[in-house]
């Protein structure tokens, strides 16, 4: 990278010039309003220069010239040293790479080991939007720290157990007289989670008839006979009650298809699959081992609590007084599980703000244990999706369903290309791929740009839009792309184009190319697939330009031809594989 050699050279500067030595360089690409490609700010060096801000410039420019025949020229502006690329380097740059299918991923290997978690869904409702940005999120980190050749693993940890599940069995016990996803023609998960509302509904009832008696809301709340019922099925299901493990295998089976239907609808899956079901009780067993190393103690009524105040933090409930467990205890449980399976060196949580004290607390607790994996612990912490008219809330049914998104997405897709005249000579099945693959990309895109930590809302006209920073609009770059190599005449690539001959458009495209590389690590240091994102539209805006002004196919010039050609293979390559990492997928036509 042609950073990198000028960083190295800058420090050699310094030292040769000025005795500097362990500077930390720092360069950044020159503005558009001034010529040159890198600039390096020589203010924090005048100290050591003794002299004013443009001859130490000057210097440090006729030093870096003299060393590297990689740089053209070089212009002062105040203590701004702008630094302009050799336009060979430029062109032996895409001989270089227009090949490479996998541009931009790294080529060496780091050693480390990262489980992504993502997902974790309960089992008592279908998924709905705020679970596509964490599915989507979770698949892209996963796919991002891959190639920057970390061997990664995905699971999803289903909560499975809990006194929510029970209020969708016992609503159904009460209120569904036998309904199953065959009989009533829902989807698995859907039906359950009607369940899951209707339960809601009914206790709602309940509790306001305990008010007008006079008893307290929060006391109401708990005395409430289907709140009594859900934790008696809790503890019953705790006991491992052969009646209550029987409804409840059944109704999660229907979730599991349910599930399984909507992850290949978002094109997400998990290398395995971890159910709290199966980990609370490692959990409970890890619980005892605290109690054990005096790192927990139990209060006077059974309950088990780790006291945190120490670090800042508070006391936190690990098992009820009734010995039940809660969050905190399958999560301990799982991480034990997960180091067993894969001896990883991180173990990173896609998981909402909402939990982040959870977080500090789940690592806070292993470290105390003394567990091996604890440092690793990382909490990618997320923004809420948010509606125009507000959150959403799953027990009073006012969510926006996962399916429900996906296919009206889809659905607009195949409006708006109809729309656009874009459907010629495709075929039904082509054409139902396309809006597939159109509806997806608009959808992931938008969830996906912006910076993760972020709140943002969803707005889904927006999202499907044909131009400007969309998921479409890139798509479409790619598919004219495709177009112009399909119908580009084998040539003798390896003709040099002159360097003088290349115009400021293509050394542009090229320069947002090159820092592609740099963005898929940046990317994988903050997992944050927003950069991605934008640098790919990046990417895509300064070809459309570069098409529309300059010719391609018809350029006369057959070395001049043959290079542009390289340099629209390298961006269909950049396209695609930045959209790989997003798990978009780029149609060949549109």
């Amino acid at each position: 990278m042609i950073e990198q050699l000028i960083r190295t050279q800058l420090t050699s500067a310094l030292n040769s010039l000025y005795g500097v030595s362990n500077a930390n360089i720092i360069t950044e690409p020159t503005k558009d309003d001034f010529e040159g490609d890198f600039t390096f700010v020589v203010f924090p060096y005048l100290k050591q220069s003794k002299k004013g801000p443009e001859q130490t410039a000057k210097e440090i420019g006729d030093f870096l010239i003299q060393q590297m025949k990689e740089l053209l020229s070089y212009n002062v502006v105040k203590g701004f040293l702008n630094l302009s690329v050799h336009p060979s380097y430029w062109i032996q740059y895409i001989h270089s790479h227009h090949a490479d299918e996998h541009f931009g991923y790294s080529k060496t290997l780091t050693g480390k080991k990262i489980w992504v978690e993502y997902s974790s869904p309960n089992t008592n409702k279908p998924l709905h939007l705020g679970h596509i940005r964490n599915n989507l999120l979770g698949y892209s980190v996963a796919r991002i720290l891959q190639a920057n050749g970390n061997e990664v693993k995905m699971c999803n940890l289903v909560n499975d157990r809990g006194i929510h599940i029970c209020k969708s069995m016992l609503a159904w016990i009460k209120f569904g007289n036998h309904e199953t996803p065959e009989s009533s023609g829902l989807k698995g998960d859907h039906l359950v989670g009607k369940y899951y509302v209707e339960f809601d509904k009914q206790w709602k009832v309940e509790v306001k008839q305990l008010i007008e008696k006079g008893i307290p809301e929060e006391e109401a709340e708990k005395q409430a006979p289907l709140m009594q019922e859900a934790q008696e099925m809790l503890r019953k299901w705790e006991a491992g009650d052969d009646e209550v493990k029987s409804i409840w295998s059944m109704m999660n089976s229907w979730v599991y298809d349910g599930f399984a239907i909507s992850y290949k609808n978002l094109g997400v899956c998990f290398d395995k699959t971890y159910y709290e079901s199966d980990t609370y009780l490692l959990g409970k067993a890890k619980v005892q081992e605290g109690m054990d190393k005096k790192v927990f103690y139990q209060k006077d009524d059974g309950s088990v609590w780790v006291d945190l105040t120490a670090d800042g933090l508070d006391q936190k409930l690990l098992l009820r007084a009734d010995g039940t467990s809660v969050y905190i205890t399958q999560d301990i449980g799982t991480a034990e599980l997960k180091y067993e399976d894969f001896a990883y060196d991180r173990s990173v949580y896609v998981v909402g703000n909402e939990q982040d004290y959870h977080f500090k607390v789940l690592k806070l607790i292993c470290q105390k244990l003394g567990k091996p994996y604890a440092d690793g612990i990382y909490h990618l912490s997320y923004g809420m999706v948010e509606l125009p008219h507000g959150k959403m809330k799953s027990r009073e049914g006012t969510v926006v369903d996962a399916d429900d998104l996906i296919a009206e997405m889809i659905q607009t897709a195949e409006e708006t290309t109809k729309a656009l005249g874009k459907t010629e000579g495709l075929s039904e099945t082509e054409l139902s791929e396309l809006y597939h693959t159109i509806g997806m990309g608009a959808l992931k895109y938008y969830l996906l740009k912006v910076e993760p930590r972020k709140k943002m809302l969803f707005n889904p006209a927006e999202s499907i839009d044909f131009h400007g920073n969309t998921g479409p609009f890139i798509q479409y770059t790619y598919a004219r792309i495709s177009s112009i190599l399909r119908n580009a005449q084998t040539g003798d690539i390896e003709k040099n184009v002159m360097p003088e001959t290349l115009l400021p458009l293509e050394i542009k495209l090229i320069k947002t190319l090159h820092q592609y590389p740099q963005v898929i690590a940046d990317a994988g240091e903050e997992m944050s697939p927003g950069l991605i994102a934008n640098q790919v539209y990046e990417v895509a805006k300064t070809f459309s330009q570069f098409y529309h002004e300059i010719s391609i196919l018809k350029e006369s010039d057959e070395a001049k031809r043959a290079f542009r050609l390289q340099l629209a293979t390298l961006t269909g390559h950049t396209i695609r594989s930045g959209f790989g990492l997003l798990g978009i997928q780029v149609p060949n036509r549109m």
